[in-house]
């Protein structure tokens, strides 16, 4: 017990040092436990007043990023005894994540099926925060524990979220598909990871003898386990072939929920992919298994797969759930380049892309307050009853597919860049394929989304009903987050040099 002391000594005292480093965190923390305490407190208007926390409370994380965004480009932190790593790239992470996740928050009491509900939002925003948590968690796991923890605490309020309209059958459906399926792909994962430190001993993915030791072990093994811990990893990103569960939980949850899962866990899980395997590429000695190659062919099949399958869709949200399972295959070549141009062109093709669909999302809840439309064939006729709406659809849509003068245009240019770099450096004819594949399917993309405008302003309709606009508020984001496309399209320095 005595030999244990100065060891617990250091502990703490390496715990207590790190809490400067993790001050975005502790404000999550008190947020969580204050939005929490509110709705209890509150009755009549503990929505109202949980949403005004809520925001406030997200801007002050935000102010706090903002202090760690000033730490040196090269500094890197590591936190209470190696579990987080506090660097550069993070803290980037961390604001598109909090700057998305305070867009959500606003977005939640706009959509008036999920307005309605019951239950109130209270407990929703409690739930968001504490998922936003977890994802700075995720974003700064180098320990194979804390990765697998952190995937646990946003699965948890994942699940949370899909099945809160759980008295409607599809709610209840898509929830318990996503939990059976979040539950499969965490035991894969956890299973891998047991395999990892039976291998090497370690935990720390960055411990000087994490890879070493790894080397010695057969190949086989150690490709079947990291393949499983790609598969937890997968889940989270919704690359083929861990995608089965997005289109029907898409559909199932409310719109708000889907922006939710169609951006913020799947910016994390590529946060936590580019951590995961940084020390392999760093090391210099790694020949066991080939990420590059893997995560090539993933991509590959992940944009066919993806893109492909949101040509056949009629229904909004399937579609936009198809089209982001394409998006992450292509969010793959940037990293793949394992390269700081790569990690840049993924930053800001995550940033744009994570805009775009939620303001996709927004202008789908707005179509559905107003005329009830879900379905393609719902908008016939409606661009020129809701023109403005209309008109901010079809420029995120462009944004979407990738075309001038839009920030999708600049973020797939970027990708492109960085892929063609790295084709240069070693010539490979994986990365021709690459690109190859990412043109045709940005040419797929663009028959589905084209389908909207095409219904919206080309397709006529016998109804002559008049709609009335009681809420002009998802408008009015639309049209701002339309605004931001164009102008990062035509001036995308404003973004990129953040980055």
């Amino acid at each position: 017990m005595h030999d244990l002391l100065p060891y617990i000594s250091y502990q703490l005292n390496t715990a207590i040092s790190s809490v400067h480093y993790f001050m975005p965190e502790v404000y999550l923390s008190v947020l969580f436990l204050l939005v929490l305490i509110t709705g209890l407190v509150y009755t009549r208007s503990a929505a109202a007043i949980c949403r005004v926390v809520s925001v406030v409370g997200m801007v002050c994380v935000i102010l706090q990023d903002g202090i760690q965004y000033l730490l040196p480009v090269d500094e890197m932190r590591p936190m209470f005894g190696g579990m987080l790593l506090l660097h550069h790239t993070s803290v980037v992470f961390k604001l598109i994540i909090d700057f998305i996740s305070l867009l959500l928050l606003l977005y939640f009491a706009w959509d008036r099926q999920l307005k309605a509900h019951k239950k109130g939002l209270s407990d929703l925003y409690a739930i968001v925060i504490a998922s936003i948590l977890g994802l700075h968690l995720m974003v700064m796991s180098i320990n194979l524990l804390s990765i697998y923890l952190a995937i646990e605490f946003v699965s948890l309020a994942s699940y949370l979220m899909v099945a809160y309209k759980a008295e409607q059958g599809i709610s209840a459906g898509a929830g318990l598909k996503y939990v059976l399926f979040g539950a499969a792909s965490s035991a894969v994962m956890l299973y891998g990871i047991s395999l990892l430190y039976a291998f090497t001993g370690f935990t720390d993915l960055f411990a000087a003898q994490f890879v070493h030791n790894l080397s010695a072990v057969n190949p086989v093994s150690v490709s079947f386990a990291l393949v499983l811990i790609f598969a937890g990893l997968g889940f989270k990103l919704s690359f083929v072939p861990m995608h089965f569960w997005v289109p029907d939980v898409y559909q199932g949850a409310a719109t708000p929920v889907t922006a939710y899962l169609s951006t913020l866990p799947k910016i994390a899980a590529f946060a936590m992919l580019v951590n995961f395997v940084r020390p392999f590429i760093i090391s210099g000695i790694w020949t066991s298994f080939d990420f590059r190659l893997f995560l090539s062919v993933v991509g590959l099949i992940t944009m066919v797969a993806g893109n492909f399958a949101a040509v056949m869709q009629k229904n909004i949200k399937r579609m936009l759930a198809y089209s982001s399972i394409g998006h992450t295959g292509f969010a793959l070549m940037a990293v793949i380049c394992f390269s700081p141009d790569g990690l840049k062109a993924l930053l800001f093709y995550l940033a744009v892309y994570s805009v775009a669909n939620i303001g996709a999302l927004m202008l789908a809840s707005y179509f559905t307050n107003i005329t009830g439309a879900e379905n393609v064939d719902d908008y016939k006729g409606l661009g020129f009853k809701l023109p403005t709406a209309s008109v901010c659809f079809v420029i995120i849509l462009i944004s979407l597919t990738g075309l001038p003068v839009t920030a999708g245009f600049i973020g797939k240019v970027l990708v492109f860049q960085s892929i063609y770099c790295r084709y240069q450096l070693d010539h490979q004819l994986l990365y021709l394929l690459l690109m190859g594949t990412g043109a045709l399917t940005t040419v797929v993309a663009l028959f589905y989304y084209i389908k909207i405008p095409l219904y919206l302003f080309l397709r006529k309709t016998d109804n002559n009903h008049e709609y009335v606009v009681t809420s002009q508020s998802l408008l009015f984001a639309a049209v701002v987050i339309s605004f931001l496309l164009v102008f990062i399209g035509i001036f995308p320095d404003y973004l990129a040099k953040y980055l």
